[in-house]
């Protein structure tokens, strides 16, 4: 055979060998990738037909519209989109759920009889009336309305006066608006070139209650300097302005005080005849750094990312609609617009724990030597905790994995809002062992079971604050409700005098960081037998306010860490949103629940407050940390059961000293090695609550 023909045999033989051999490795290293875990639901399944868990479910975007589109009809031509409203027009100000009397829902819920009537409660602002209030009234029966009827006496007593409504928007909007195109204008040399104002470096923030007296409608406003991607929390400018918006026609609306450097003036115009005269003190402030301490923009480059929690054999509950089941826990949850997270029904194992379990209000209380900041007593209800429950951030609010409902809003306008992936839903891996024991003493054994729990979670951002709320479900039947603070202090000017820092630290150049209170009230509607649940509050020590002292302007709520009270359907919230502008004349009073009635054989409810003292310090900036933030409650059994119930956890360890641990057939945490070795199905980020 001639020779160049053997050689380009021996090349092509040499290419298909080397092709093979390529072909075979790459096959066996496809095949060798780790497989994928089982795939966990990043988003939640579709509501369920009528059910239990519609009873307490959020209305639907389509029920929200159907009401709006009734009231139209019901209200006549007249009504006005709350967004745009002023304060003389009739507007709806929210629509949501009108939640069933418990006696119809338990009857349908126990007993198989008819589901009560699904209905929706609407708050409308009428101030375009001879006599302006605000009313409220109960639209069904959904999906398709066909009644309409005022419950405002009925839950009150009486009419509500206009001057109790919660602030629109608009109206901020409105405020803001006078101060810049009335008010700020008087002082124009002052205003530039003490703080640089250049018509958008200064931004509002506004003291609550609205005055010192029922029917105020005055507001002392606090500037601040406003570049953008900086907090503005952190950058007072030492300027507050007292705005009386009572009238009805923003026209009327005037400045009755200005507050500067601890000396009251009679408005503007006076500060800006003083400061051209020399005969004013002034503190010249300039503007933030976009990358300076406020921002919350990384100081350090990317590294390596944080430790992920993962379910190698898939999630171990589901969530359909707002229905959560597990091996253990079933429950439902919703998210009232001005209360925030609560959850409905709540069993373990199928016996049902509690009835109702709810945020009712949150509350801050702050001191300083400045009237904005002297005035604020924040009742955040009357914004809205629901209202402002931003969307989650998959990986940093909650675990990656976990399941991402959206929730639908109709509030302060008339279309619905969708706030995606406000609420979360996960188990969460504690770290520490829920029970263990290793025995040593006449036979050797260790058995223990794995710190875990079920958690909803959801967020509110009310202004500076961010309140992360969690009600959480363990393997022993106990129920717990948190919540930790974060966000950014709310601050005054630090006018220089030692008599500043009585309020709080310096955490700036010139900038207080006021001392405050936080306060968290919660519902607990148990229904358990006799004393078969326990509550204990974990929150720092605190002083009780007797009795026979003084009451400190808030809500009386708050000045009981524990209330039990026989249930009753009008006594269904303890706080109210017409609290907030007008303190003094409070349209319910929650002292009135405590009536010494018999309490022995009657459904109760526990009326918890957990509480805590902020006194900021230097790394409360840029925010406080959830570290060392956090109160809360505990519902722990006591005699409910025979025995621990987390004795039937499925992922119990048990193992003796004669047995291989390191088998799945005796321990099934000898499983995870070859369980882990898969990769997690993990949904793509992305985030569009902006």
């Amino acid at each position: 055979m001639n020779l160049k023909v053997v050689l380009v045999f021996l090349a092509l033989s040499l290419i298909t060998i080397f092709a093979l051999a390529y072909i075979l490795l790459t096959s066996q290293g496809g095949s060798s990738q780790p497989p994928r875990c089982p795939s966990v639901s990043p988003s939640a399944q579709p509501r369920t037909p009528p059910s239990q868990s519609q009873l307490f479910a959020d209305l639907s975007p389509e029920e929200l519209t159907a009401v709006m589109s009734f009231l139209t009809q019901q209200l006549g031509p007249g009504l006005v989109d709350a967004a745009q409203a002023r304060p003389s027009d009739n507007c709806v100000f929210s629509v949501e759920l009108q939640l069933p009397p418990k006696a119809a829902a338990l009857a349908h819920l126990d007993r198989g009889s008819p589901p009560p009537a699904r209905e929706a409660l609407a708050i409308v602002f009428f101030g375009g009336q001879p006599q302006p209030n605000v009313s409220e009234l109960v639209v069904g029966p959904l999906p398709h309305p066909s009644y309409l009827r005022d419950v405002t006496v009925e839950r009150h007593g009486g009419p509500l006066p206009y001057h109790r409504r919660p602030m629109l928007g608009a109206e901020f909007a409105q405020m803001w608006n006078h101060l810049k195109e009335v008010e700020l204008p008087k002082a124009p040399v002052f205003l530039a070139s003490v703080f640089n104002y250049n018509g958008s470096t200064l931004a509002p923030l506004h003291a609550t209650p609205s005055g010192l007296r029922s029917g105020d409608r005055a507001t002392w406003i606090a500037l601040y300097h406003n570049i953008s991607g900086v907090g503005i929390f952190l950058h007072p400018v030492g300027l507050e302005l007292l705005l009386d918006h009572r009238a009805l026609d923003p026209a009327r609306w005037a400045v009755q005080r200005v507050f500067y450097l601890g000396r009251y003036y009679a408005d503007l115009g006076q500060l800006e005849w003083e400061f051209k005269a020399g005969r004013l003190e002034v503190a010249r402030i300039p503007l933030p750094l976009p990358d300076g301490a406020s921002s919350l923009k990384s100081r350090a480059p990317p590294g390596p990312l944080p430790p992920l929690q993962f379910s190698p054999q898939g999630s171990r509950y589901s969530v359909r609609g707002n229905l959560v089941t597990s091996s253990l826990w079933t429950f439902t949850f919703g998210h009232g617009v001005f209360s925030g997270m609560r959850i409905f029904d709540i069993r373990f194992k199928g016996e049902r724990v509690a009835y109702e379990v709810s945020v009712q209000e949150c509350v801050s209380v702050y001191g300083a030597d400045s009237p904005k900041t002297m005035m604020t007593r924040y009742l955040d209800s009357s914004y809205g905790l629901g209202r402002h429950s931003r969307g989650l951030v998959r990986g940093v609010d909650c675990p990656y994995q976990s399941t991402m409902v959206d929730i639908h809003i109709l509030v302060g306008t008339g279309a619905v809002q969708l706030l995606p992936g406000a609420v979360c839903v996960f188990e969460e891996a504690q770290g520490l062992p829920l029970r263990r024991h290793h025995n040593h003493l006449e036979s050797y054994f260790y058995g223990g079971l794995a710190g875990s729990a079920l958690v909803v979670r959801s967020v509110s951002s009310v202004g500076n604050y961010d309140y992360i709320w969690d009600f959480v479900l363990h393997p022993n039947g106990a129920l717990e409700g948190r919540v930790h603070a974060t966000g950014y202090i709310n601050t005054a000017f630090l006018s220089g005098g030692e008599e500043s820092l009585l309020f709080g630290n310096r955490v700036g150049e010139r900038v207080l960081g006021a001392v405050h209170t936080h306060a968290f009230h919660f519902k607990l509607d148990l229904d358990v037998a006799e004393l078969s649940y326990r509550t204990a509050l974990t929150m720092p020590a605190v002083e009780i306010q007797k009795e026979s002292e003084e009451p400190r302007i808030g809500p009386r709520s708050t000045r009981y860490q524990l209330v039990v009270t026989r249930r009753k359907e009008e006594e269904s919230q303890s706080s109210s949103i017409y609290y907030q502008n007008d303190i003094w004349t409070p349209t319910m009073a929650f002292a009135d629940f405590i009536n010494n009635e018999t309490l022995l054989g009657e459904d109760l409810v526990a009326w918890v407050t957990a509480s805590f003292l902020h006194i900021p310090h230097a790394e409360d900036v840029p925010n406080t940390v959830t570290l060392g933030n956090r109160v809360g409650f505990l519902l722990r059994p006591y005699n409910f059961f025979d025995e621990d119930p987390s004795i039937f956890s499925p992922g119990s360890v048990y193992f003796e000293k004669d047995q291989d641990a390191g088998l799945c057939s005796v321990n099934p945490v000898a499983c995870v090695p070859h369980l882990a070795a898969c990769v997690p199905d993990l949904p793509p980020f992305f985030y569009q609550d902006f």
